[in-house]
């Protein structure tokens, strides 16, 4: 089994965290459960440098603060795979920053590499394989088991010989300029949940196709399943899943017994929830007509006509570098850059540079291709 160090005191963390400042790198991760819970937050967070394992339990650990000062030395970088939701949630859930970072997952897309998960580069770069038993995992149960805990300790115990494996394949493709600048945007990243505005429902795929009534007995049905998962702190579908509350509010069921009939309701949820369902439906159907809700409209753009053809011309310059470079033609440029770039429609390469979200590797590598297809 693995060996780690297991941090559930503030004396045992403050001692974590001075070794980490101490080293030129640390390796970072962390586990959250909403596959399992209504209210998400950090639940575990593992670190490792070249020399140690540690997985703290936030939980256990009143001021967690010692770790925020780690992602905020500019002195130390930071190693995570795939950091966007890590640094994300350490956002909302604390307020920490991160500086001076090193994301294997970006680095692995802009070699180049065909398949970016963890494991898959682990086994090509290293010969390591990671075991799966614990993805799923409820990582908010305490206690948490000794095979739960080494599973979480293999997550960053080979980091930092990834990154190493990674950076070296950067430079020699002549890439790693190209990483640093998309590392350097990963500190702006902040915390974004949905817009607490009430139309949560509306937001659910196949809403959009429903009737004003059966609108509102899914804004009905929604209400009621976001109360249950909140007293129970469960995840939403583990109390009833969308397709159900939609089939739910086409068919507008008015007793028990009409449950029955709706193919995409299990029975075993019909039983269990069956009165409240109805219920729910009941106060859709009891509105006047002037209070049934209505469609969010986005309002359209006026239209341009030749805006579609700009967007595939500046697509088969992309493709065509891309195809040369050896890398995912989304990773060179995704397709609403594009789109932004065939609606503003960039004179020059400074003027390129300019636009949100379009890199400066990108205006090196790819500028003068777009610019030549518009």
């Amino acid at each position: 089994m693995s060996e780690y160090r297991y941090v559930e005191t503030p004396a045992a963390l403050a001692e974590v965290i001075a070794a980490a400042r101490a080293e030129p790198l640390v390796a970072a991760d962390t586990e959250a459960a909403s596959f399992h819970r209504y209210r998400d937050r950090v639940y575990l967070v593992q670190l490792s440098t070249r020399r140690a394992t540690a997985v703290i339990d936030p939980l256990a650990i009143a001021d967690f603060t010692p770790f925020g000062t780690l992602l905020a030395d500019a002195n130390v970088e930071k190693i995570f795979h795939d950091a966007d939701y890590d640094l994300r949630t350490l956002d909302r859930d604390y307020g920490f920053r991160a500086r001076h970072l090193f994301d294997t997952r970006i680095a692995a897309q802009l070699a180049g590499e065909p398949a970016i998960g963890l494991a898959a580069l682990l086994e090509k770069y290293l010969g390591v394989r990671l075991a799966k038993a614990h993805q799923r995992a409820d990582w908010s149960q305490r206690p948490l088991t000794p095979a739960m805990l080494a599973y979480a300790a293999d997550d960053t115990r080979h980091l930092p010989r990834l990154r190493d494996a990674m950076r070296d394949r950067l430079i020699a493709l002549g890439r790693l300029p190209w990483a640093e600048e998309e590392f350097h945007h990963l500190e702006d990243l902040r915390w974004t949940g949905p817009p607490d505005d009430g139309r949560a429902y509306q937001r659910i795929k196949g809403a959009k196709a429903l009737t004003p009534r059966s609108l509102a007995a899914l804004r009905e049905l929604v209400a009621w399943r976001d109360g249950v998962a909140a007293e129970r702190d469960t995840a939403l579908f583990r109390i009833i899943d969308n397709e159900s509350l939609l089939a739910l509010s086409r068919a507008l069921p008015r007793s028990t017994s009409d449950l029955g009939a709706i193919r995409e309701l299990p029975a075993t949820l019909a039983r269990r929830h069956g009165p409240a369902l109805v219920a729910a439906v009941g106060l859709a159907l009891a509105l006047p007509e002037r209070d049934l809700p209505t469609r969010d409209r986005v309002p359209r753009a006026p239209r341009d006509p030749d805006l579609d053809t700009r967007v595939e011309r500046l697509k088969t310059a992309r493709n065509t570098v891309a195809q040369q470079l050896a890398i995912d033609p989304g990773v060179l440029c995704g397709k609403s850059t594009l789109e932004a770039i065939a609606r503003q429609r960039p004179a020059d390469l400074a003027a390129l540079a300019r636009l949100d979200d379009v890199r400066q590797w990108q205006v090196e590598v790819l500028g003068a291709a777009l610019l030549a297809a518009l």
